[in-house]
């Protein structure tokens, strides 16, 4: 699912981003995922419908957007990681102020944050017809020969293998695109 989203279009607050990353997360079945472990009251959301919105607060400082892609019961979330303001550019220009317009939905919190999203949106539906965060399909059809795809960015670990989870996917030439950056090892911890 994570690649039809590349071209979407994601309003809130008087600000619409194309979507041109995202980044999927397959539940429990994915180490990389919030919803490993299984439903808790955080992550509870994502095992529910398709289209509704999980939005988590991040390094203390951060808040990040994902959208609910699976099938009721299973946990699968798409983490909308950048994008291309198109609508509302002055209302961007206020809440990014001093940033580059190509900066201000590049990465997963400063798209969160140039649509005014935060926790009080987890589990709004975003394909509901009055829903406050509104989802559209893309307005025209992605060549397959755009998307590209690779690494997650900032998984470490078992979730962080290129080969096993090359779920990161973008289009190609888009200036909204975050600079990829593998997750740094954490130091092993020694007995003494």
């Amino acid at each position: 699912m994570a690649p039809e989203l590349l071209g979407a279009t994601v309003s809130h607050g008087g600000v619409t981003v194309r979507l041109t990353e995202v980044e999927a997360y397959a539940g429990e079945a994915d180490p990389g995922s919030h919803a490993f472990r299984g439903p808790t009251p955080r992550t509870e959301v994502m095992f529910g419908p398709a289209g509704h919105l999980y939005v988590y607060f991040t390094y203390g400082m951060h808040w990040c957007a994902n959208i609910v892609c699976g099938t009721q019961g299973s946990a699968s979330a798409v983490l909308l990681r950048a994008g291309e303001v198109v609508d509302g550019e002055d209302v961007a220009a206020v809440r990014r102020e001093g940033v580059r317009r190509r900066d201000w939905a590049r990465g997963p919190a400063r798209l969160a944050t140039t649509l005014g999203l935060d926790g009080a949106l987890t589990g709004a539906d975003a394909c509901s017809p009055d829903a406050a965060v509104a989802f559209h399909a893309p307005a025209s059809e992605v060549a397959p020969t755009a998307v590209h795809s690779g690494p997650r960015v900032g998984v470490a670990g078992a979730g962080g293998d290129a080969l096993a989870h090359p779920w990161r996917f973008w289009l190609a030439d888009e200036p909204s695109v975050s600079v990829y950056r593998p997750a740094k090892p954490r130091p092993r911890r020694t007995s003494s």
